[in-house]
């Protein structure tokens, strides 16, 4: 995982492409919520826990990145500055998002809405990984658990911790639907064609950097979120 401050290697293109990537996410999750025909399972429970509690929902989405993020330290994950911005960035984006978008009226609006959000998503997803600066806190939380339970798939672990957070979402009232199902069957598709687009190139091994050259961007475990 890229340590904090790992920026040694072209700075100003991993800056602008992880900021620019987790400000698309928070823009995609806006268009999903303005569609109405339902978040992926995150976003349930966000969206949930915004209704329950009547904050907005990027305060939610921040306070459970947080959260998540409290949960590394017992799996002795390190965080990355795209770990860290990913739990401020995009709950802040995405309120200000839905501060100028209007709902969606009529069902060939929501679904446009819905279709774009989605491949948003999966572009964005590409954007903040590829920049190598550190998986967001939920990535962390299911890369890191299977890390220290190796007998344990990532698909497995990351099947129980979406269902546990959809079911949870769904009965305290965020939107399961269409958009649940079509996330859910797109964003890994998407995900792994976005991010060797985006995944900024390797430090060549030639170059003297004072440390052994690594890969910039991490390769995907199963599907990235």
């Amino acid at each position: 995982m890229a340590r904090i401050g790992n920026l040694r290697y072209r700075p100003a293109r991993r800056l602008v492409q992880l900021y620019a990537g987790l400000a698309l996410y928070g823009i995609s999750m806006a268009l999903m919520i303005r569609s109405g025909l339902g978040l992926d399972p995150w976003d349930v429970f966000h969206q949930g826990l915004a209704r329950q509690t009547h904050l907005s929902f990027g305060t939610v989405t921040i306070a459970v990145g947080a959260l998540v993020l409290l949960l590394w330290i017992p799996l002795r994950q390190r965080p990355g500055l795209g770990t860290v911005s990913n739990v401020v960035v995009i709950g802040l984006v995405v309120d200000a998002t839905l501060a100028v978008l209007p709902p969606g009226e009529g069902l060939p609006l929501r679904a446009t809405l819905l279709v774009v959000g989605i491949v948003a998503n999966g572009a964005a997803t590409g954007l903040y990984l590829g920049a190598g600066l550190g998986p967001g806190p939920r990535d962390g939380l299911m890369t890191g658990f299977t890390a220290r339970r190796p007998r344990y798939s990532v698909r497995l672990v990351r099947t129980v911790i979406e269902v546990t957070v959809l079911s949870l979402g769904w009965l305290l009232g965020g939107t399961v639907g269409l958009g649940t199902v079509a996330y859910a069957l797109a964003i890994g598709p998407l995900a792994q064609l976005f991010i060797p687009i985006f995944a900024v190139p390797a430090r060549p091994a030639d170059e003297p950097t004072g440390e052994p050259a690594v890969p910039c961007a991490p390769r995907p475990a199963g599907e990235a979120a």
